[in-house]
């Protein structure tokens, strides 16, 4: 399921299911980088218990972003990903819980993903890096102006895959980074964090789901606990409705198409490297003071409300006059289901479903009218009523005739109407657009610098009219010089690309004409149509990966091993007979170790990150799996304009073979690499103020005198964790009070005054057999209705629909009175700056719980503005720290365990002096000493000041 596509049509068909993201931004005092104090209630208006972050989606746009240059060497890259967590910290603020999990290896059905995603990627960055040198010599040639080639390793995105050297790094880079934050921020006080890195099988959002399952099957759970979940995958929300949870939210940046990226050769905005034409870089602001800054602003959040799209899903779910009682919770269930057959992570979607096309709505359609002769639900807990659903892909195979016919005249009506615009565009277009001195300049813009001013405007009017006269060849499409002449080269001929007629991808298949189907398996599989048991092998793998997916969301991991054969999907007419098709799964398989998924899924180029031995397999021709590996490869458009919306025709994997080649290799691997190779777990982390601190410290305590070094299992005792349940198991690379804690990032000092403690984290286990019941469990109380009547339409009194700020719906917007705007002038002079509020000095000194400024020398006093309090409660004072109740869930909340809310200091106020020393990148205390680099990357980059011998912060 595309993410963009599918969000999209959420966003449209359920609006009020987003939130804009209140953010608190860190200030700045006399130069000094103030954070974000997370211990002040949240300015949501809402308190969360738990985060979870999808580590994958941090990674990625902090390693290689799209929209700003990318970090110089690999420790820019670990602080960027930092300051992202801060980030996201401040606007979550959780309570009780971090749990922090990275992508470790993935079962088979999703390494099919993984390997076309990374052999894109490797052809499709070989292939940019040939383009821009190209065009960059031809700009040479020619006399333009670049600036000089960065001499640098091109960064692989593919290393960001378990058992590269570069997950091994993060690993420990991120247990530095919590060690650091719960020694130093008061936010994360009495927070337990979770750290389950890429040595841990599963993907991450997966591993945070059987998290969820494990803790929500045990007594001590508090069925209202409300989560958070940050990533922007389109299956997180699906994977947030199928807890079962009351409240469950989802934070992920506010999604902008066509996002502004710079130019790879001169690195300026507005074009591409293949458009690149080698001018110099035009000055911005009088003194070039913006030269650094970038054309988009940083990325906001947003929130996606479940317990929102629960409520329009009831409505739109509810049936009347059925035969057996109405389960919303079951129906909803079903709904995630139907969103399988427009495409997923490990099924290609059906021919006739597409999500654009509305498929989701008609196939809820089909399933209202359906599920009254079916007798009942789809699904129960994860596993599917195949009898039932064969009737309601039976129904959408009535109309895939029609459905190919007018998608067929929807696109070409589209192409229609685009010919028709280029047309009208060209008719419309000048003959000649004026330059130099009488070139169109924007409003209040022809004063701005690299402005010319005519001093006889009605003269130059003339000349540039006598010229035009004088120039009778001269064509439409004449191109002009910066002086208004035309361009020696006369006339320039017209693009293909700007030609009435686009090129269009073959397509032998002609879904919209007879004999569709008999085409499509020629085509796509090579088989003929009227080969009945082939089309039903087909058959039978897509309804066992229907049957996998819905298990994996709902139950956990299947099988290991079972993943779907083919590139393509089948019709929906072919689903008959499904009902007696076994959907069983092979027991007690085991996840690849890490160093078998790389061989698996990375192409040659990227052999780099693994063993001499093993990366020879890659590329010998000799080599007994060298098939595994093509140097370039088909891609299938499908249907489609893009070639990354194509079907990269990869070879699958032989997993008999793979592993068969790689026993002759085992033998060469280092103890580094061995240890690289095998499979970890969990982590966890508390500070000296958690209730677990003392209890985790005794037991390395006792486990030190005793002979075995490292006991059994213990079990976490739950009323001292927030209900959280599981085992302990005692750590070699634990991380101690008392002990150094060595920061992995030379630009950062180590912890020599550490308090925390860490601590392997295993979740509850249960039987093989065992079924996670797919319910609201007892307690759990629904929030209460958001939607009101005009909800239900996207937009109200004749205006758009805007997205409201923060959870309350009743929140006024801050604004100043006329004696604030009288404090602003008389505090911050007009004449200072570009503007009234700009470039403002901050105040000498930071005062905490005082609402009012020093005085100064025949200055009166003055109310201080606080920017971080609400309307409402700015009569009161500031807002109160939490005490002994409970965090206001909404009217009528009730307390709840005794161990569900910790005590908050009265104190928690920051000192003066608590800033002094952050000088570093995103607040991190820069470290005298500077170490080698590795491998790859360079270590000359940015200079950063010695650390000052204070914490971060100071508090009790």
């Amino acid at each position: 399921m595309g993410v963009p596509a599918f969000f999209r049509w959420l966003s449209r068909k359920y609006p009020s299911i987003i939130v804009n993201c209140v953010e608190e931004k860190p200030k700045e005092c006399n130069g000094v980088k103030i954070p974000v104090d997370a211990s002040k209630p949240n300015p949501n208006d809402v308190e969360f218990d738990n985060l979870y972050l999808d580590m994958n989606g941090i990674i990625h746009p902090c390693t290689h972003p799209e929209d700003k240059p990318a970090p110089k060497n690999e420790d820019e890259m670990m602080v960027a990903i930092f300051e992202y967590i801060d980030r996201l910290f401040s606007i979550v603020r959780p309570r009780r819980l971090l749990y922090m999990a990275i992508d470790g290896v993935a079962p088979r059905a999703k390494m099919n993903q993984q390997r076309s995603r990374r052999f894109r990627a490797s052809k499709e960055g070989m292939e940019a890096a040939v383009e821009k040198q190209r065009v960059r010599e031809e700009i040479l040639a020619k006399g333009g102006f670049l600036p000089p080639e960065e001499i640098k390793e091109r960064f692989d995105s593919n290393c960001i895959t378990p058992g590269t050297e570069f997950m091994d790094n993060l690993a420990k880079c991120l247990r530095y980074y919590i060690a650091d934050r719960l020694n130093n921020d008061p936010g994360w006080k009495n927070l337990t964090v979770i750290l389950s890195d890429a040595s841990a099988p599963g993907e991450g959002e997966h591993k945070i789901m059987d998290y969820i399952r494990r803790q929500r099957a045990q007594p001590n759970h508090d069925p209202n606990t409300h989560h958070c979940l940050c990533g922007a995958d389109a299956d997180l929300i699906m994977l947030g409705l199928a807890t079962h949870e009351p409240n469950f939210t989802i934070i992920r940046e506010e999604f902008k198409p066509n996002k502004p990226k710079p130019c790879g050769l001169c690195n300026q905005f507005g074009h591409e490297v293949k458009d690149c034409e080698g001018l110099p870089r035009e000055k911005k602001g009088k003194h070039d003071e913006l030269a650094d800054s970038l054309p988009c602003a940083e990325g906001e959040f947003i929130f996606l409300r479940l317990n929102v799209l629960r409520e329009y899903l009831e409505r739109e779910l509810t049936m009347a006059s059925l035969p057996f009682t109405f389960d919303v919770e079951r129906s909803i269930d079903d709904w995630v289901f139907m969103c399988f057959f427009v495409g997923n992570d490990f099924l290609p979607h059906l021919p006739s479903l597409e999500i654009r096309e509305n498929a989701i709505d008609r196939l809820v359609n089909i399933y209202k009218n359906v599920v009254h002769k079916t007798g009942g639900y789809l699904t129960e807990s994860g596993y599917v009523n195949l009898q039932r659903v064969q009737m309601i892909m039976l129904a959408v195979g009535e109309v895939e005739d029609s459905i190919f016919k007018k998608r067929k005249d929807d696109e070409d009506s589209f192409r229609r109407r685009q010919k028709e615009k280029r047309k009208r565009m060209k008719r419309d277009q000048p003959a000649f657009t004026p330059s130099g001195i009488l070139t169109p300049h924007a409003l209040g813009s022809r004063n701005s610098p690299g402005s010319q001013v005519a001093s006889n405007p009605r003269q130059a009017a003339y000349e540039m009219r006598m010229q035009n006269n004088s120039s009778p060849s001269i064509s439409p499409n004449t191109s002009f010089t910066s002086d208004g002449s035309p361009s020696p080269l006369g006339g320039i001929k017209r693009k293909a690309e700007d030609s009435d007629s686009e090129p269009e991808p073959e397509d032998n298949v002609r879904l919209w004409e007879a004999g569709w189907k008999q085409r499509y398996y020629k085509n796509k599989f090579d088989v003929d149509a009227a080969d009945e048991k082939f089309r039903r092998k087909v058959v039978q793998s897509y309804v066992e990966g229907l049957c996998w997916v819905l298990r994996y969301y709902y139950q956990g991991c299947a099988s290991w091993k079972w993943y779907y054969p083919f590139h393509y999907a089948p019709f929906a007419s072919d689903f008959e007979g499904i009902a007696d098709m076994p959907s069983d799964f092979e027991k007690g398989t085991k996840p690849f170790k890490p160093l078998e998924q790389l061989m698996g899924v990375f192409p040659a180029a990227s052999g780099n990150f693994l063993p001499p031995s093993w990366r020879k397999l890659m590329s010998d021709p000799d080599s007994s799996i060298i098939d595994f590996y093509p140097e370039d490869f088909a891609i299938d458009l499908n249907g489609k304009k893009y070639a990354w919306q194509g079907v990269a025709l990869l070879p699958f994997v032989d997993e008999r073979r793979l592993r068969a080649a790689l026993e002759e290799v085992y033998p060469d691997l280092t103890p580094e690499e061995t240890r690289r190779n095998s499979l970890g777990g969990d982590v966890l982390f508390v500070g000296k103020h958690h209730p677990l601190h003392d209890f985790i410290l005794e037991l390395y305590q006792t486990g030190s005198t005793e002979e075995c070094i490292f006991p059994q299992p213990v079990e976490v005792p739950p009323e001292l964790c927030h209900g959280i349940q599981g085992k302990f198991s005692l750590d070699e690379e634990a991380i101690l009070p008392d002990q150094i804690v060595c920061s992995p990032v030379p630009m950062l000092r180590d912890l020599t005054q550490n308090t925390v403690v860490s601590i392997n984290f295993k979740d509850p286990q249960f039987a093989e057999d065992y079924i996670f019941k797919a319910v609201m469990l007892p307690g759990a109380r629904k929030p209460a209705a958001v939607l009101k009547p005009s909800d239900w339409e996207k937009s109200s009194n004749g205006r758009q629909w805007k997205p409201q700020l923060g959870f309350n719906r009743d929140r006024r917007p801050v604004h100043l009175d006329q004696a604030a705007f009288r404090t602003l002038g008389h505090v911050m002079p007009r004449g200072s700056g570009t503007g009234i509020y700009s470039n403002a000095a901050p105040p000498p000194v930071t005062y905490q719980g005082n609402l009012y400024r020093p005085l100064l020398r025949g200055q009166a006093q003055i109310p201080k503005l606080m920017s971080n309090m609400r309307p409402q409660d700015s009569w009161r004072g500031p807002p109160p720290l939490f005490q002994q109740q409970r965090f206001d869930r909404g009217v009528g909340a009730e307390p709840l365990l005794p161990w569900n809310r910790m005590l908050q200091t009265q104190n928690a106020a920051f000192q003066p002096n608590q800033y002094q020393m952050l000088a570093g990148p995103g607040g991190y205390p820069p470290r005298r000493d500077d170490r080698g680099g590795r491998q790859g990357y360079p270590r000359e980059g940015r200079k950063y000041p010695l650390p000052p011998p204070s914490g971060r912060y100071n508090w009790n």
